[in-house]
């Protein structure tokens, strides 16, 4: 028989049994499970150990794999390039340009019989009236593969960005006897699964072992309820559901496209691709949003259909558009509008001086070869069209987005949605945490207070009475995740806190008055646990029922000091001996022991105890005969004996303050939301910089900041909250329920001009909704659960709250990057279009051709934006208040620049269409037959695209700055795309030809269009004396 390591290669049951089992729920659930002989009989089919785990050796993980499938769904397959460039020839503009080029084409090569006129000899147009149809069909070629190439690297770095999101996700599992944090990816059927508070369920399982754990299950049955799991009440656990409350153990039984989320997601698939042509006609992007939403129907029985609906009528709670977005529709439309408006003008313009020249002056009747000029009219027209719309916009945008958020990466930011990352740059308030952001998150206890001695350093254990700490050292080790564990490092260096850093802070206490926690937790394991209530934010506390050796239950608490206190009736006082814990002590101990620590900063954690005993009770003690009512929580968890108080560092990060200060000089309020007592919050907000010695702003509890903002129904009043955010600097005490109020109640605000856009982190899985509700919602890589990065739209790699201002840096920074490009598109769109419109109105012709101005349109579009979009960000973007979300995002100062630009080039064009050939001394190319290129035209393109290059380096700076050099050259990107272009254009003007309708210029000529490219620069200068507030308001737009 085949083995592997030692083991039957065939295992006890299928992966078909294995599928049936998980389909059930509750009863049924637990009825089917004792059918295959219980838990524990799985386990031992699947050969693997409820308290070992697998072995972890490479043949049995294969093996499994090979037999039960991978931890993963194989994604949708991207786009080829070839359907990217099929959707870039889509765009309308550019089919009426193929059309028309295509026409002119077939025209150029068609000789009428009618037409017997003598060909002049410098007529060259009956050789060469091909080559521009030809040009425009290459320039549109070029321009779509260029889109596509684009589009391609995009979704390339989506996916990236996509995978990076998803190889950050571990889970705990035990293997070899030993908890270990794999890849979601590496999980198998067999393995034992460590689940707690805030997981996202990888794979289907069904529990081991359970404490307090409740599940919500709504992604997939759409129940809002949350189901408790247990052995005994419905002991299936299914991937893509959440654990909203306690810990336990589950087995793997089904991984990947057999779980049973997988089982959804194929069927969506399958639907999806029979859908597909239905699919098109609807809202692009719908059916992959509902492949994405990786929770969704309850068994596969459920209906694929109800699973999109439900899908669908999630999607319209989405965030309305980023800012940007808002503004940049408005402005493509406005621009659009006038373009078309401009288009259609030219050629009608074109076309009646063309009829009544020929027709009427000429008296000339109808040839078939005259529908060729027609033809080149609507190619001026709608090539005119193609630089008047700001196709290039929607590329900035993405480009921009699509570095600043690989860049972002490095800055310890990790994007999940591309918008949120220049909504960042709008932020006018940022509520942040206090643990793990503004403070290091590496606790360590400092004070305790344990039988009425306040110890300020370590305490020795034999200073005090043996039974009062034997029972704290116990009630430490037991009464915590046994996922918290400190783990020894490398000689010299700090040991290394695993899992809750209170707990971790609490462990190394037990370790420096010389005890080992583990050997107390190997002699109690989690199995042997009767009973345990986990920390949440209403409880703030967590208790664990062990049995007593000697019969009974013993109660072990922890928690919030003054929350614990209020449930103690006893304290072992001097010498260990047992005294009753009056109000008036309480009240002593909390002015004498527990304010003095918070106004240090210290965190302060009561740990308590309570005996059920069987015999006679001791005065602390209470008499049980039968196994008492466990969730009669009420009064399970009082009248408990506190045993110490202890106060917990957590040292605030030594850059925050410098980043708040950042923060309050860019115009970002930063606001404190804990869950910490007042004053611990207060001395942390005072040492971050949030609040200063005499500033009169509020720092006050959730209770307080509750009934300040509701009426007498209760209920919540916008009114109300509004007299209360614009002062409130510290939250403290609060609950997730407080936080979604507060982020709520100042998005809703109309009393500052213009709408707050707000930032929120959040690592709890309650604070979901918040994080959903803010602006931008920053979740914590390190500490963050994955509900909380679920819910966010970045995650802080380092959790640390410097790493929220550099987002501020990047997101300002998209926003003048598209600014920039925009103050260059439009000076070069408003030129090229009215030169377009005089040109055809003055000469009958546009100056500039069709394939130049498509060329123009690719240095101005592509090219610049590129060159724009990626300019690194400097610290003096926060120096300036944010732009809000009413501001133009075209300002006054960049409408001076545009307009200022426009004047000089469009002197400089027309003095050289209508006076150029005298003081250049060369034949005027006005009245040339067509397909000749001459020298004049040839100059007037040239200069053009000098003054437009040259002008990109003036576009570099949109506040008003003299130097436009500045910082030139830490943008690779921008110089070498710039003398790329440079070079582009001398290699079109000298040996473009006919082709191009360019004829070679001398070194003189070149010379000449070089001085007025450089013009620009010194022209600049002269537009930035010029006072802003000269230009009229109207004038801003979008």
């Amino acid at each position: 028989m085949a083995t592997i390591d030692g083991r039957p290669a065939m295992y006890g049951v299928t992966l078909k049994q294995l599928r049936e089992l998980m389909e059930h729920r509750g009863r049924e659930g637990v009825a089917k499970l004792e059918d295959f002989g219980g838990v524990q009989d799985i386990c031992r089919k699947l050969y693997t150990s409820a308290t070992e785990g697998l072995s972890g050796s490479e043949n049995d993980l294969e093996h499994r794999r090979e037999t039960f499938g991978s931890n993963t769904i194989p994604p949708k397959p991207p786009k080829t390039f070839l359907q990217l460039i099929w959707e870039a020839l889509q765009d309308v503009t550019l089919i009426i340009l193929e059309i028309a080029a295509l026409v002119s084409l077939g025209l150029s090569f068609y000789q009428p019989p009618d037409e017997e006129e003598v060909v002049h000899p410098g007529d060259e147009e009956g050789h060469h009236g091909w080559i521009e149809g030809l040009a425009i069909l290459i320039s549109v070629i070029v321009v779509v593969i260029v889109t596509a190439f684009n589009d391609y690297t995009k979704e390339r770095q989506f996916r990236g960005l996509q995978s990076q999101i998803e190889g950050e996700h571990k889970f705990s599992v035990i293997r070899g006897g030993e908890v270990k944090q794999i890849f979601v990816g590496d999980i198998v059927v067999g393995d034992i699964c460590q689940v707690k508070y805030g997981d996202l369920l990888p794979a289907d399982g069904v529990v081991i072992q359970s404490n307090d754990l409740k599940v919500d299950e709504s992604s997939l049955t759409g129940e809002s309820d949350h189901v408790k799991k247990g052995d005994k009440s419905d002991p299936m656990l299914l991937s893509g559901t959440h654990v909203m409350e306690g810990s336990g153990k589950m087995l793997v039984t089904a991984v990947g496209v057999n779980s049973q989320a997988g089982i959804i997601f194929t069927l969506l698939g399958a639907a999806v691709d029979e859908q597909e042509a239905e699919a098109k006609k609807r809202k692009k992007g719908e059916e992959k949003a509902a492949i994405e939403n990786r929770s969704t129907a309850a068994a596969k029985s459920e209906p694929v259909e109800e699973v999109v609906v439900a899908k669908e009528t999630d999607d319209s709670h989405k965030k309305e558009k980023s800012v940007l977005q808002a503004k940049l529709t408005k402005l493509a439309i406005q621009i659009g509008y006038a373009g078309s408006t401009i288009a259609v003008l030219t050629v009608v313009l074109l076309v009646i001086q063309f009829c009544v020249q020929t027709f009427i002056i000429e008296g000339k009747t109808w040839k078939n070869s005259y529908a060729n000029q027609l033809v080149k009219h609507l190619i001026i027209g709608v090539t005119v069209l193609v630089v008047a719309v700001p196709e290039g916009l929607p590329l900035a945008v993405t480009l921009s987005l699509a570095y600043s958020v690989k860049k972002m990466m490095k800055d310890n930011n990790l994007v999940r949605h591309l918008d949120a990352c220049e909504t960042m740059g709008n932020a006018t308030a940022i509520c942040s945490d206090k643990t793990g952001t503004l403070t290091t998150n590496r606790m360590t206890v400092v004070q305790s207070y344990i039988c009425e001695k306040l110890c300020k350093t370590t305490p020795k254990y034999s200073d005090y009475p043996e039974p009062v700490m034997n029972l704290l050292v116990q009630a430490i080790a037991i009464n915590s995740a046994y996922t918290s564990q400190i783990m020894c490092t490398e000689p010299g260096e700090l040991p290394k806190q695993v899992g809750n850093k209170t707990e971790c802070a609490l462990l190394g206490f037990v370790q420096a008055v010389g005890k080992s926690y583990q050997g107390i937790r190997d002699a109690q394991t989690e199995e042997s646990f009767t009973r345990v209530y986990t920390f949440n934010s209403v409880r703030k506390s967590m208790s664990t029922v062990v049995p007593r050796p000697d019969g009974g239950y013993r109660l072990f608490t922890k928690g919030a000091s003054e929350i614990v206190m209020k449930k103690c009736a006893f304290i072992h006082g001097r010498d260990g001996c047992l005294e009753k814990f009056t109000r008036e002590m309480q009240d002593r101990l909390v002015r004498t022991v527990i304010e003095p620590m918070a106004c240090d900063g210290l965190r302060t954690i009561s740990i308590a105890y309570r005996d059920f005993v069987p015999g006679k009770a001791e005065i602390n003690q209470v008499h049980c005969d039968n196994e008492p009512n466990w969730d009669d929580e009420e009064n399970i968890v009082n009248n408990l004996t506190c045993l110490c108080i202890v106060g917990i560092e957590d040292p605030v990060r030594p850059e925050v303050p410098e980043a708040i200060r950042k923060c309050q000089r860019a115009g970002i309020t930063v606001r404190m939301v804990t869950g910490d007592n007042i004053n611990t919050a207060r001395s942390i907000s005072m040492k971050c910089g949030i609040v200063k010695p005499g500033d009169d702003f509020l720092i006050i509890e959730g209770k307080e900041f509750n009934r300040r903002i509701r009426d007498s129904h209760g209920e919540v009043q916008q009114h109300l909250i509004d007299k209360v955010w614009p002062k409130l600097r510290v939250l403290a005490r609060s609950s997730p329920t407080d936080k979604y109020t507060l982020v709520k109640g100042i998005i809703d605000s109309k009393i500052s001009e213009s709408r707050e856009v707000v930032a929120v982190t959040g690592d709890g899985t309650n604070d979901g909704p918040a994080l959903k509700k803010a602006d931008v919602g920053f979740a914590m890589g390190i500490a963050g659960t994955d509900v909380a990065k679920e819910a966010s739209d970045i995650i802080l790699t380092d959790d640390n709250f410097s790493s929220i201002v550099k987002a501020v840096m990047w997101g300002r920074n998209v926003y003048d990057s598209i600014a920039k490009f925009l103050q260059f598109q439009l000076t070069v769109n408003v030129v090229a279009v009215i030169v377009a419109f005089i040109g055809a109105c003055a000469v009958q012709d546009s100056p500039l051709k069709a394939v130049q101005m498509l060329w123009v349109n690719l240095i101005m579009d592509t090219l610049a934006s590129l060159a724009l979009a990626t300019e690194m960000p400097t610290s003096d973007l926060l120096l300036r208040k944010p732009y809000g979300r009413t501001k133009p995002l075209i300002s006054r100062t960049m409408m001076k620049n545009i307009l200022g630009q426009g004047i000089y080039q469009l002197i400089v064009i027309f003095t050289l269409l209508f006076f150029g050939d005298k003081l250049l001394d060369i034949e005027s190319g006005r009245g040339l037959p067509d397909g000749v290129p001459g020298e004049h035209f040839t100059i007037i393109f040239n200069t053009f695209v000098m003054m437009t290059l040259f002008n990109e380096i003036n576009a570099r700076k949109i506040h008003g700055q003299r130097n436009v050099f500045s910082g030139i050259f830490t943008n690779p990107i921008f110089y070498s795309i710039w003398v790329a272009t440079m070079v582009s254009q001398v290699l079109i003007v000298q040996f473009g030809g006919v082709a191009f309708s360019c004829k070679k210029l001398t070194l003189e000529q070149w010379l000449w269009c070089l001085f007025f490219g450089v013009g620009t620069l010194i022209w600049g200068q002269v537009v930035t004396t010029v006072p802003t507030r000269t230009i009229p308001k109207i004038f801003s737009c979008a």
